[in-house]
């Protein structure tokens, strides 16, 4: 028996250096949040924000299919989760041509994300037919004058008046898109809107995003439909700062290769092909050689924010539909001060009951169990902070739900411990050999019941939408936790206390005394 002790002592951590670590991580993670400087997110259900109204766009005598509005609300709802945990809503409201979707994004910030879901994102590449200012008005090439002589019945040379020549438009330019490349003016804003959906077997005329340039293009033969993958990335060997980098699928790769292919020994502008997004000409790169790799980059001033979001809208499709953009407005919150103080009191009362039954049942051991529902407490509270800034989270009355779920998982975790660690002292292990045989035979188990709970929060988190999917990202946050505080600071606090001789002992109010753990003894069976 005293050689399985000497072992199991031999081959125990060091909890003192535990505890410390966790000490310095919870300080440097305090540090961080302090200089951040900022507070908890609140959704949109405690907060309020910001609500905008998608008109679809209908041609006289079209109509709008429930098919198209439902995609367009799939698209969206994907964008703005490309963008965090926002405890966004998405939503699609009316019948038939009244049909219109609603997107409501708690904060300040709901501007940009609006703006950012509400493109529509249709992309082509096409060639340059012409281009002049953002305000020419016209691409014919000749307009010289000509004049004919010719001899009269007397033998007398005539010269005829000068004529206009016929005129001449760059290959593939017709009279008609002439017109239309005069008509448009890209100096003015209203034209640089973009959000048209053009035809991709049609020839257009286009404006760049800063209305410098006018652009006649032909039609597109690569499509937003043939990018499999769009990235942001930053181009550190060439200097060019951010940047969208583009991977085509089989037909797209083909396709993009056939075009680049055509143009190389062209005259400019026909060798550039124009990047056109949403009707405006992002870029118009000369094209020096064919490119045949399936892949392309977008450039042209960006920033990270810029490029991250032209890569989210790419990456998750068109939409089906042009939307005209209605009033945006500021929501009020839809439950308010009062729910959240009922959802923190709510929280507060499980606390403290767990905490009361602890001490109770537990006595002395009581004190591991507050001080890890404490460390736990800190710790997700300092998550929310970090992640409200890192990726947008907001804390919804879901969220505190799946917080106050958390209390009772914490608790059962000590639980399990506690009580294996009992049974192997009620079997005549001393408490210094049965913290370590008891964990060995308990951390099974927890592991066990916390990962149900991770595999619960994963399933809800991306098979639901709403709040529901921000009580599935806080309880799986919080179980994340709870393994954390129970294997760094739970087992080490106890190993440390087993060391006290107020409890190695025994005493009456440590928790380990016979009467706690229920022993028998000969005299009391006497």
């Amino acid at each position: 028996m005293s050689a399985n002790i000497s072992k199991s002592l031999k081959t125990s951590s060091r909890p003192g250096r535990t505890l410390a670590i966790v000490a310095v991580v919870l300080i440097a993670f305090g540090a961080l949040a302090f200089f951040q400087n900022d507070k908890v997110k609140l959704g949109l259900d405690l907060r309020g924000g910001t609500s905008v109204t998608l008109q679809p766009r209908v041609a006289a005598g079209g109509k709008v299919s429930t098919a198209a509005i439902n995609q367009a609300v799939s698209i969206i709802r994907q964008r703005v989760n490309s963008l965090g945990v926002a405890e966004s809503q998405v939503t699609a409201q009316g019948t038939g041509n009244n049909q219109q979707i609603v997107i409501s994004v708690p904060g300040d910030t709901g501007q940009h994300i609006v703006d950012l879901v509400g493109q529509t994102a249709e992309l082509r590449f096409r060639q340059v037919l012409a281009s002049g200012g953002g305000n020419a008005t016209s691409t014919q090439t000749n307009t010289v004058s000509t004049t004919t002589t010719t001899t009269d019945k007397n033998g007398k040379k005539v010269v005829s008046k000068p004529t206009a020549a016929a005129p001449t438009f760059p290959n593939g330019v017709t009279p008609a898109l002439n017109a239309q490349f005069a008509a448009l003016d890209c100096t003015k804003a209203i034209n640089r809107q973009g959000g048209n959906i053009d035809d991709p077997k049609s020839s257009i005329v286009s404006c760049s995003r800063d209305g410098v340039t006018k652009y006649v293009l032909a039609p597109a033969q690569v499509v937003g439909t043939d990018v499999a993958k769009a990235s942001a990335v930053l181009d550190q060997t060439n200097g060019n700062g951010w940047m969208v980098l583009l991977n085509f699928n089989g037909n797209g790769t083909s396709q993009f290769g056939a075009l680049t292919s055509s143009v190389t020994k062209l005259a400019a502008p026909q060798n550039e092909v124009a990047i056109v997004l949403d009707g405006l000409v992002i870029e118009a790169p000369r094209i020096n050689e064919a490119i045949t790799a399936g892949s392309a980059q977008i450039t042209g001033g960006f920033n990270q924010a810029s490029a991250s979001d032209l890569s989210n809208v790419l990456k998750y499709g068109a939409l089906p539909l042009a939307f005209d953009r209605g009033d945006v407005q500021q929501v009020s919150p839809t439950l308010g001060a009062d729910q959240l103080r009922a959802g923190l009191l709510a929280g507060l009362l499980g606390l403290i009951l767990v905490v009361l039954y602890s001490v109770f049942y537990y006595r002395g051991l009581g004190v591991v169990s507050v001080g890890s529902l404490s460390i736990a407490g800190v710790i997700t509270y300092l998550l929310f902070l970090l992640l409200g800034k890192w990726i947008g989270f907001t804390l919804s009355l879901a969220g505190i739900a799946g917080a106050i779920v958390s209390i009772g998982i914490t608790a059962d975790s000590f639980i399990v411990y506690f009580e294996r660690l009992r049974d192997e002292v009620r079997d005549g292990r001393s408490l210094r050999t049965a913290v370590d045989t008891g964990w060995n035979r308990a951390r099974r188990t927890i592991l066990v019941a916390d990962s149900v709970s991770l595999i619960a929060s994963a399933l809800l988190y991306f098979f639901a939408v709403g709040d529901v999917r921000g009580f599935a990202f806080t309880l799986g946050l919080t179980t994340l936790v709870d393994l954390v505080v129970v294997f760094l600071f739970t087992k080490p606090l106890v190993s440390l206390l087993s060391r006290v001789s107020f409890y190695a002992n025994g005493h009456a109010l440590s928790g380990f005394s016979a009467s706690s753990l229920g022993v028998i003894s000969g005299k009391d069976v006497a």
